[in-house]
């Protein structure tokens, strides 16, 4: 399996994970939105890091093991 269809399945997975939350949990992620727009620019920042880092520690692993 090359990295192009794993970054294409993660990106897929992403979305319809997404996607299920929001229709199924709608107002829990307008709350969420509310307390993302109260987050100084710093804390989005690391907060945003620290996702990048574990989501490219995943496809790392996921290349790794396929």
């Amino acid at each position: 399996m090359s990295l192009g269809l794993i970054l294409l399945a993660g990106l897929g997975m992403w979305l319809f994970l997404e996607g299920a939350v929001y229709a199924i949990a709608p107002d829990a992620m307008r709350r969420l939105a509310v307390m993302l727009a109260q987050l100084s620019t710093r804390e989005l920042a690391m907060a945003g890091l620290i996702s990048a880092t574990i989501g490219a520690g995943l496809v790392w692993l996921a290349v790794r093991l396929a």
